[in-house]
């Protein structure tokens, strides 16, 4: 599975490459990430829990950073074991552009595989679930990096975030004005 994005944050390039480094911040901006440790040149273990499908799994794996180009560039790899649910790996080449505003562009390219119980679930359930998981660190890193929007409280931006993801397609369909 392999996706791409771009996001725009109201941060330099460069306190958007060291939060990229920092373990406090990819456990926070990490889904379902109970620990992160490491540095980026001997790399991080991380212990991440998540459910894919009917699936639910913790993962113990490693995390590599590579092709690193201060302030510009660098590409996570990453390798988890999730026990009888199988293997995950996956990696995402990462690029930061000034914006011309202040802020950064970040684009993302992202590939995912997964093997074991997890790869029977199909490729729509595993396909849908990395976009997830991809989109959901990005907002996070992005929100821990600017604050709230305008108006809006921490725990209320976390909460409507959390809300409008779980409304599936019939809820937004019955919950329409």
């Amino acid at each position: 599975m392999q996706m791409s994005d771009t996001r725009d944050i109201k941060a330099d390039p460069a306190t958007v490459y060291a939060a990229l480094l920092d373990p406090e911040m990819l456990k926070a901006c990490v889904p379902g990430a109970q620990e992160v440790e490491g540095s980026p040149d001997g790399g991080y273990t991380a212990t991440v829990t998540q459910k894919v499908g009917p699936v639910k799994a913790t993962f113990k794996g490693n995390v590599t950073m590579s092709d690193m180009v201060e302030n510009e560039k660098l590409t996570i790899s990453g390798e988890g074991k999730g026990g009888a649910a199988g293997f995950a790996k996956g990696g995402a080449t990462v690029t930061l552009t000034p914006n011309g505003e202040g802020g950064t562009t970040l684009a993302y390219d992202v590939e995912a595989k997964v093997g074991g119980k997890l790869a029977q679930l199909g490729s729509r359930i595993i396909d849908g679930f990395a976009k997830k998981m991809a989109d959901a660190f990005f907002a996070r890193l992005q929100l821990a990096l600017e604050g709230p929007a305008e108006g809006e409280e921490a725990g209320e931006a976390a909460e409507a975030g959390e809300v409008a993801r779980k409304k599936g397609w019939l809820g937004r369909l019955v919950g329409k004005d």
